[in-house]
């Protein structure tokens, strides 16, 4: 009976292609043109983001009446949606940073994608607190600058600290996505025959030239930003989180917030991330590069962040009831038996009953139904911050101010629009730039690194 070697770990890259193959497959993408279905698919998700863009552009005509805010819920749709796609920009900046700080190899097939679409994420997320003041043409007001005048913002509102840290994140995860680029625009440069091409390529490579110095700089750098990218994971939406928790409305002033904002962002960007690749590994034929052992670890992860959010839901009904305080408690009674109840078990069942089913093995394996329970976990978490947002707000302190808050078609098609603004993002990245780094997968292909026997 032969014994089975647990010490030997699994190939993060199936096969051992040889490194022009990884090359060819990876620059693929760029260097042929798109079918039809890319097409179609681009058109769809160019329609969505004109139907919110026709909406927003309404919303500035008639003003923010056309959308379902009422008094006392004056904050809606925007700010849910805000919350949400912040989160969704969680997963790239840990895939990329903390992940290769904990040197996980399995990474560096899913990592590229991640911190793009981090970026397309952020940029999405940006677009709602300017809609949500209701003069965005007066957002300069926000960042503070000197003048005559002395106006100065308030730092002390965590609305203001929301710019610096949503900012910073972006520009750190921009700056962090662009140098990982570096050695594979080097790559492309030397591939192509294009002048164009080879122009743009060679001022963006910096003038790589795959040197031993180069990849020293190279390494140093990437730790560095990897090491100032780490605490801005759980820096941004503890900041988010303390939009609410800062107050003292029923339902938002606890100190859980912080780390179950966090919690819920992994949550949340992992299986959008996981959602994507699975269409990304498939069209462009990179099974063997994004593994299902890498699908069945990101599940993992999901299972981990869905359990500590649903900790985090049992915590909340408990500092309720231990705290004595009756507005508090009556909260989130109201939540899950209120008008609000059925988002509220839509909540509780995408984002903690479903995610359990990843304890069976072969339910982590399936494609079909991993990719199902991801889409669940997303609606869920979407769910989770309309909840939040809208139950702790119409039913405040005083019952004669109470009121049922309904999004209009308006909202809806700014929800609408702000997928299709994230997907086209996405579909351009897919046809312009390698989604998945040529020089980190080359570096974990079996074989690729020196064997020194037991040392």
């Amino acid at each position: 009976m032969n014994e089975i070697d647990y010490t030997r770990e699994i190939p993060v890259i199936e096969g051992r292609p040889a490194l022009r193959e990884i090359d060819d497959l990876i620059a693929k993408p760029l260097e042929t043109k798109p079918d039809k279905k890319y097409y179609l698919a681009l058109a769809v998700t160019l329609t969505m983001t004109g139907i919110g863009a026709i909406a927003l552009l309404l919303s500035f005509y008639y003003g923010t009446g056309l959308w379902g805010n009422n008094n006392p819920v004056g904050w809606g749709l925007p700010i849910v949606n805000f919350v949400f796609w912040v989160g969704i920009g969680h997963a790239g900046t840990l895939i990329s940073a903390i992940l290769f700080l904990l040197r996980q190899r399995w990474r560096n097939g899913i990592a590229r994608f991640a911190e793009g679409m981090t970026i397309f994420a952020v940029m999405t997320a940006g677009i709602f607190p300017l809609i949500h003041v209701g003069r965005p043409w007066l957002a300069g007001y926000l960042f503070p600058y000197p003048n005559q005048h002395s106006l100065w913002v308030n730092f002390t509102s965590p609305l203001l600290w929301d710019v610096f840290a949503v900012s910073t994140y972006f520009t750190v995860s921009f700056i962090f996505w662009y140098v990982g680029l570096i050695p594979d625009f080097a790559t492309l440069r030397d591939r192509t025959s294009n002048k164009i091409k080879k122009l743009i390529y060679s001022v963006t490579s910096l003038g790589w030239r795959h040197s031993n110095r180069h990849w020293q700089h190279y390494e140093m750098v990437y730790l560095i930003l990897a090491g100032f990218a780490t605490p801005l994971v759980l820096s941004v939406h503890t900041i988010v989180s303390f939009d609410f928790a800062v107050s003292i409305m029923p339902g938002w002033h606890t100190t859980i917030f912080p780390p179950y904002f966090v919690a819920g962002a992994v949550f949340s960007g992992f299986a959008m991330v996981q959602n994507v690749l699975i269409f990304i590994r498939k069209i462009f034929n990179y099974e063997h590069i994004i593994t299902l052992n890498t699908l069945e670890r990101m599940n993992k992860i999901i299972l981990l962040t869905g359990s500590m959010v649903g900790y985090a839901y049992a915590m909340e009904f408990f500092i309720a009831w231990y705290s004595g305080v009756q507005p508090e408690q009556f909260t989130f009674i109201n939540r899950a038996f209120g008008p609000y109840a059925w988002a509220y078990w839509i909540m509780v069942s995408c984002n903690v009953i479903f995610p359990q089913l990843f304890w069976v093995k072969k339910i982590r394996r399936s494609i079909p139904i991993m990719f199902v329970i991801a889409v669940l976990v997303n609606v869920g978490m979407w769910f989770e911050r309309f909840v939040i947002t809208v139950t702790s707000l119409s039913r405040d302190y005083l019952p004669s101010s109470w009121a049922y808050y309904a999004p209009t078609l308006v909202d809806g098609a700014i929800l609408l629009g702000s997928f299709g603004f994230f997907f086209t993002w996405l579909l351009l990245f897919t046809k312009t730039l390698p989604v998945v780094s040529i020089a980190e997968v080359k570096a974990v292909v079996e074989g690729s690194q020196p064997s020194h026997g037991d040392h």
